[in-house]
């Protein structure tokens, strides 16, 4: 779930379970904080640092995905460190398109 926070100081609470995430980018697209939803980006504007998302780990089969997008987050944005490792999780973006 990605929240409006900002910055650090707007968090005034823990989760009990999972944690919240900065420094996210996001290629490709946009997020739109006043609707809460994935929105097509605008011109050259390649890369919009999301705000904190809440990630919450939940069992792949108890998800219920309906109007979310499945989009990887990596290491890196070159998708993969110099390993060769690279994903490190799915966020369910919320979309209207």
């Amino acid at each position: 779930k990605v929240t409006k926070f900002s910055k650090p100081s707007e968090v005034k609470t823990k989760l009990l379970d999972g944690t919240y995430v900065d420094g996210i980018f996001l290629e490709g697209g946009r997020w739109d904080v006043e609707a809460g939803c994935l929105a097509r980006q605008r011109p050259k504007e390649l890369i919009q640092l999301m705000p904190f998302i809440e990630i919450i780990p939940v069992e792949a089969n108890r998800l219920k995905l309906r109007d979310e997008l499945p989009t990887p987050v990596y290491i890196t944005q070159l998708r993969r460190n110099a390993m060769g490792v690279g994903l490190v999780f799915e966020a369910n973006l919320h979309t209207k398109e």
